[in-house]
């Protein structure tokens, strides 16, 4: 489907360049999305799969944690302020006593490496155990580093120890439902067969090839390898619903997420707290896997900024210095652009090996969806 009031040309050529990660091997299937004035304007899958299609969005599921988050600050029950010890007592072992839920949401929370294997993830008990056991790495509030899986774990705690519920039947039932959206945490077997099967392609860049482009002989991905990502193809982890990694969903769920950010539709969010969510940079510290560009970050998003760097934080050339969202692993991508309206969504099932292609597909991809406002 593609509305009128999109710019057909620039539409054309971002069509095109997903469809060339197709054609020459580097993805299997892909999904685009572009959304504006709270309206679906195009969606489109790509390779083989179909609009029904859904895929594990990685990190880009941080964008609805947060939302889901924001409406508990609403409610008068989260005041970030406080120290995660008030919600979850056990967690201040080893020290963590004073990480506040603040540091938790912009990654100053001092242990951004703390791991919870697989085998505790659908286990409540075991990760309560983990996460006390958690040490820290720095102290909090003195250094941003970015958290793959670690803070969200304590953030879906934190949801469950108010809320006296489930993060994911949460996200569903105060998100998701109202939303009409396809996108889950927790998908039980059952209900996996609509979701596509995550694939490597290509070969990885080589210490030459990052020398010259970024000055360092590799990059550090921490536990998010591409086995990590692949291993979403076991349905035990599909059903875990993993709170920083493992949402399912289509790019048309993530461009109207952004819609729903931006005019907050259903009026789900009270708007003031909305509006700090969405554009009040708490976090300027050097993001040191991003080059060390300030980290530009909200209470659980990213934004473009003003610096010329926002390609580097996902966002392609094209957007404003508002633009706010989320990426993910793989290429996935989801933003918003107040100054135009426009949200983009972006999902693929296919891990390109070579970080440095990837990421020069993100920022081309990003760039073109920027200039299709009609």
């Amino acid at each position: 489907m593609v509305q009128t009031s999109i710019n057909r040309t620039a539409y054309a050529e971002l069509t095109t360049r997903a469809q060339q990660e197709i054609d020459e091997g580097r993805l299997p299937s892909c999904q685009l999305a572009l959304a504006r004035n709270g309206e679906l304007l195009a969606f489109e899958t790509l390779g083989v799969a179909t609009n029904e299609t859904r895929y594990v969005v990685y990190s880009a599921t941080k964008g609805f944690m947060a939302g889901l988050v924001w409406l508990l600050i609403g409610d008068g029950a989260l005041d970030v302020s406080r120290k995660v010890v008030d919600y979850f007592p056990e967690f201040g072992a080893n020290g963590k006593d004073a990480v506040t839920v603040e540091q938790m949401l912009t990654y100053k929370s001092g242990f951004p490496r703390a791991p919870m294997g697989p085998e505790t993830w659908k286990d409540r008990s075991a990760r309560v155990d983990r996460m006390a056991s958690w040490r820290l790495t720095a102290e909090p509030g003195t250094r941003y580093e970015y958290a793959t899986t670690a803070n969200a774990w304590v953030m879906a705690e934190i949801v469950d120890r108010i809320t006296g519920g489930d993060y994911r039947t949460l996200m569903t039932e105060r998100i998701s439902g109202p939303l009409g959206f396809s996108f889950r945490l927790g998908v039980p077997p059952s209900e996996q067969g609509d979701i596509a099967r995550i694939e490597q392609r290509g070969e990885p860049a080589t210490s030459g090839e990052f020398q010259a482009a970024l000055g360092v002989p590799a990059i550090n991905v921490g536990e998010v390898t591409d086995a990590a990502l692949e291993s979403f193809n076991e349905p035990r982890h599909l059903e875990a619903g993993v709170p920083g990694a493992g949402g399912v969903g289509t790019a048309a769920d993530l461009a109207m997420y952004y819609q729903a950010l931006l005019h907050n539709i259903g009026g789900l969010w009270d708007p003031d707290i909305l509006a700090d969510g969405t554009g009040n940079i708490r976090v300027s510290d050097p993001d040191m896997l991003f080059g060390g560009i300030p980290a530009n970050r909200t209470l659980g998003l990213l934004v473009a900024g003003d610096d010329g760097k926002g390609f580097m934080r996902t966002f392609g050339h094209t957007v404003s210095a508002r633009a706010f969202g989320h990426p993910g692993a793989a290429g996935q991508l989801a933003w918003a652009d107040p100054e135009t309206g426009l949200s983009f969504g972006f999902v693929t099932n296919g891990i390109d090996v070579h970080l440095l292609r990837q990421f020069r597909r993100g920022v081309s991809l990003a760039s073109k969806a920027g200039n299709c406002v009609g």
